[in-house]
């Protein structure tokens, strides 16, 4: 285990630094994102996407790079990048998102170097509002993934904004659906899949029921027999990460459930393939305490951040070991071809939960999961 901080708060003019994404490119290249925060660090500030690059594995790393301006779109925040390494087309793919209303695709040829002008999608979300008026749109956050058969899937969440929680004047991020972009051409053309959950769904749960509240941060998995699960963040009284499983990654989503074995604090998580026999990590802050934020807060304490181990396409987690125990928030996973994982996760606090201190990278393998 090694640790790193890349990006630090209260530098290069930005606040804080949230929202991390993290990918190895066909070339072998780490490339490191993150939302850079001014002004308070709220997810409706004018956020910058930023990124650092290493050559190397994630020992050293180039210095940090403007890649996604929010003020070139106008009025709001560029959040949620959401990479997707593609051999075949020796290119990192990524989607991100503009004032929670607007989704662009761009592409690096050049592991990382520069980045294609992007191309508003946004279009390809509108087929949702058929079945649900959303106003509020984001991608991921995290990764996307590139499926064996070559079809590209990022997750994305929406809300029809009539939520309160930011005050006046901006969109709420609740009520929430979950659902997904795709595309089959190697990012020319995407398209909307089906509503994979719904806010105060019912869904059968123990020897009962209990209702999805407001899902929508979510990670993508293929399973090992090519089917693609979703991994959800929600609200609801579980306190369990919510899945649902798909042929194809796009249609006949399986009714969602609650995984009994992760905890959900209400925070993102991450989740990687390890192997191509049902091996895969995920990441989260791992426990339900409330010492961090106030007894009626919706949201757990954001510490304890833990790599949950499966071997059996995620019907169950054999291993856990702890990242950081301390302050740690938001997380994404990526690995190098020798088998090193990397995560990329909000770490500390500068002046309370949310205030981080910085985005810190932690290069550990499986044996150490393992406990070997």
């Amino acid at each position: 285990m090694h640790k790193q901080p890349l990006f630090t708060a209260r530098t290069a003019g930005y606040h804080v630094y949230r929202i991390p994404g993290i990918t190895v490119t066909p070339g072998g290249t780490v490339i490191a994102t993150t939302e850079a925060r001014p002004g308070g660090g709220g997810d409706w500030d004018f956020n910058d996407v930023v990124m650092r690059r290493s050559v190397d594995g994630g020992v050293s790393w180039d210095d940090q790079q403007l890649i996604v301006r929010s003020a070139d779109y106008g009025e709001g925040p560029a959040s949620n990048f959401c990479p997707i390494p593609d051999p075949t087309a020796g290119c990192v793919h990524a989607l991100f998102c503009h004032n929670y209303e607007r989704v662009f695709y761009t592409r690096s040829t050049d592991d990382g170097a520069t980045w294609s002008a992007p191309v508003e999608i946004t279009a390809a979300a509108h087929a949702y509002r058929a079945e649900y008026p959303w106003r509020v749109i984001a991608t991921g956050p995290g990764h996307g993934i590139r499926t064996r058969t070559g079809r590209l899937i990022v997750p994305l969440w929406m809300s029809d904004g009539s939520g309160t929680e930011f005050g006046a004047g901006k969109l709420g991020h609740r009520p929430s659906h979950v659902g997904g972009l795709y595309s089959d051409d190697a990012g020319v053309t995407w398209h909307a899949a089906d509503i994979v959950a719904r806010h105060e769904q019912v869904i059968p749960y123990r020897s009962g029921t209990a209702m999805v509240i407001n899902p929508n941060e979510t990670l993508a998995l293929e399973l090992s027999d090519g089917r693609i699960l979703f991994n959800m963040r929600t609200e609801s009284a579980t306190h369990k990460r919510l899945v649902s499983v798909s042929a194809d990654g796009a249609t006949g989503w399986s009714q969602p459930s609650f995984d009994d074995e992760l905890l959900d604090p209400v925070c993102m998580a991450s989740i990687i393939r390890l192997d191509d026999r049902g091996g895969a990590l995920f990441v989260n802050p791992d426990n339900l305490e409330h010492t961090m934020t106030p007894w009626n807060s919706k949201n757990c304490d954001r510490k304890r951040l833990s790599a949950k181990l499966t071997t059996d396409d995620c019907a169950t987690w054999s291993r856990n070991r702890i990242i950081e125990e301390g302050p740690a928030g938001y997380s994404d996973l990526a690995m190098l071809t020798d088998g090193t994982i990397l995560c990329l996760y909000e770490c500390g606090q500068v002046t309370r939960m949310y205030d981080d201190k910085c985005c810190m990278l932690a290069r550990f393998d499986r044996a150490w999961v393992e406990g070997r």
